[in-house]
């Protein structure tokens, strides 16, 4: 390991995959970038598509677009960095920089979670009370929700990234992660870490659990209104319009609360197996909540196929 005995440091240094071996780096560089680009493609596709497709200027869609620009940035502010270090070789990483990716990182991952309860209200009122819906749950409010989902992060994030450059940095500067997240970046710090980390694990827990506790809740709602509709038919397709949101809520949660759970009750996952699992909940839904929003949101569908069936039949006029 690379040590310094200077007061400071310049550059930290991405281990990313501890104990990958050098012939792998190609593979593992091209799995990143296929990654990167079914994140950015998938979601720039769902944005643009949105934006141009007027019968899905709705509420719901529109919070599609926010979860879709979270993802596109998350993946943007994290895997360039890693394909570069396996791709050529470029592990390091400016100080101030890093402190940038950390923040970027955990504002986005907050943002994502509070606007996930936007979207769990946005179908609690659309079945609980549909005849209001278009009232109580407009494109305004809607947007002016998702606005505050990323605001209200943004405000305590700078205060927890200033805390961690309060650290005197002057030892280890390896940061043992695919990408600068507070942890790693606070654990290298010369003095007593505890304050900040406890700070730190206060407020993830805080954007993690009050929106997981308002999704359950509505839902709780939703079920309770679902059970009070008298036809089976009926009641399979109120829930069938959840099924979108249901998986993408799943997608988020489900990961990060059996990594959470299963530190509490002292099961401890390896370095390498750690980071891995982390990669894979962080950044495999970005590529497949596009696909959720396509194919599983039955106005995305019609549309997409009226598009296709309009382009196929101005193709066989032409010919």
């Amino acid at each position: 390991m690379l040590y310094t005995n200077i007061t400071s440091i310049n550059h930290f240094f991405i281990t990313g995959f501890p104990g990958l071996s050098l012939e792998h780096y190609g593979i593992v560089s091209c799995l990143l970038l296929v990654l990167f680009l079914a994140i950015v493609f998938g979601n720039m596709f769902l944005l643009v598509f949105v934006k141009c497709e007027s019968s899905l200027h709705r509420p719901t869609y529109l919070i599609f677009c926010h979860l879709a620009l979270t993802d596109l940035t998350f993946g943007t502010v994290t895997l360039p960095k890693i394909i570069s270090k396996y791709w050529f070789d470029d592990s390091i990483i400016s100080f101030y920089g890093c402190f940038a990716q950390m923040y970027f990182i955990h504002l986005i991952g907050a943002a994502h979670s509070f606007i996930l309860m936007v979207m769990a209200l946005d179908r609690s009122i659309a079945i609980y009370a549909p005849l209001r819906y278009t009232v109580l749950f407009t494109n305004t409010s809607a947007s002016v929700l998702c606005v505050i989902s990323w605001l209200l992060p943004t405000s305590w994030m700078v205060g927890v990234v200033l805390d961690a450059l309060s650290l005197p940095y002057c030892n280890s500067n390896i940061i043992v992660q695919c990408y600068c997240d507070h942890i790693a970046i606070t654990s290298l710090g010369c003095e007593n870490v505890r304050d900040v980390h406890i700070v730190a694990f206060g407020l993830a827990m805080f954007s993690l659990l009050v929106p997981l506790g308002f999704i359950i809740i509505s839902y709780f709602i939703i079920i309770v209104a679902v059970m009070r509709i008298s036809s089976a038919q009926s009641r399979i397709k109120t829930l069938s319009t959840c099924t979108p949101q249901l998986l993408i809520t799943f997608l988020y949660y489900m990961p990060r609360c059996f990594v959470y759970l299963a530190n509490n009750v002292g099961f401890t996952f390896s370095v390498p197996v750690r980071i891995v699992v982390v990669m894979l909940y962080s950044l495999l839904p970005a590529a497949v909540n596009p696909i959720i929003y396509c194919f599983k949101t039955k106005a995305i569908k019609d549309s997409l196929k009226r598009k296709f069936l309009v382009r196929k039949v101005n193709i066989r006029t032409k010919t």
